[in-house]
């Protein structure tokens, strides 16, 4: 009996989990702030003693994930109407590196240690301190990078170099059907995308697993009998 009780509500919690957790947005699921974290640990907590302990009643850890999420939206509603109010509830961008050189006290306010450091820094493909204009811990512990300019990576304007505007390419079918937010984007019907298919020897959408158009007109075609096989030709 008690198997049985898990299950069901194991196939009770986790919809709504995913409930809560779309509800929260996608700024929980790719950034944990101070009181994500919080909450994602708690909900955490919850859930694992509502599986595993039969003896709770059910509706109580349904109840505290409903209320737990609508906190955090709460919170997260706050943090946008007001800027003290999100200082208080958040870490702030913390400098740690400025012109060149190291914020031995901005390390210490925000305990990093210099090896923590350098491994942030490696990671975004520097190792030499000297290439760095400003390093800078995000409240979500990520580190961003300013390079000096003559360590810098050279842009086309930097180089005199006119290049072609690059846009998103527009999906036109995804998975054998018509998309149509990406045809009416790109000014297309069906008809029309269908005579371009049959023009390639391609007789029905139900043969392309993917197809997108670019800003210079390049309709991409992957078809599901050739997997890994692409073409490219221009619409």
């Amino acid at each position: 009996m008690e198997y049985l009780i898990v299950g069901i509500r194991i196939l009770t919690i986790f919809p709504l989990l995913l409930i809560m957790t779309l509800m929260m947005g996608k700024r929980q699921v790719g950034e944990l702030t101070v009181i994500d974290f919080i909450i994602a640990i708690t909900i955490g907590n919850v859930v694992g003693a509502d599986i595993v302990d039969t003896k709770i009643n059910h509706g109580i850890p349904i109840l505290a994930v409903v209320m737990l999420a609508l906190f955090q939206v709460a919170v997260s509603w706050g943090r946008t109407k007001s800027r003290l109010f999100n200082h208080w509830v958040t870490f702030e961008p913390t400098i740690v590196i400025q012109n060149g050189q190291i914020l031995k006290s901005h390390l210490k306010r925000i305990r990093f240690t210099l090896d923590e450091l350098f491994e942030l820094l490696r990671v975004k493909g520097i190792f030499d301190i000297n290439e760095v204009e400003f390093a800078i811990v995000e409240p979500n512990g990520e580190l961003s990078v300013l390079k000096k300019t003559q360590y810098d990576t050279p842009s086309a304007q930097d180089l005199g170099i006119q290049t072609k505007y690059k846009g998103l390419a527009t999906p036109l079918i995804v998975e054998g059907k018509p998309f149509a937010p990406g045809l009416q984007f790109a000014g297309l019907n069906e008809t029309d995308l269908l005579s371009e298919l049959q023009q390639q020897e391609i007789n029905s959408f139900a043969d392309v697993f993917f197809a997108s158009i670019n800003s210079e007109g390049d309709l991409h075609i992957s078809l599901y009998q050739e997997p890994g096989k692409e073409q490219v030709f221009r619409f």
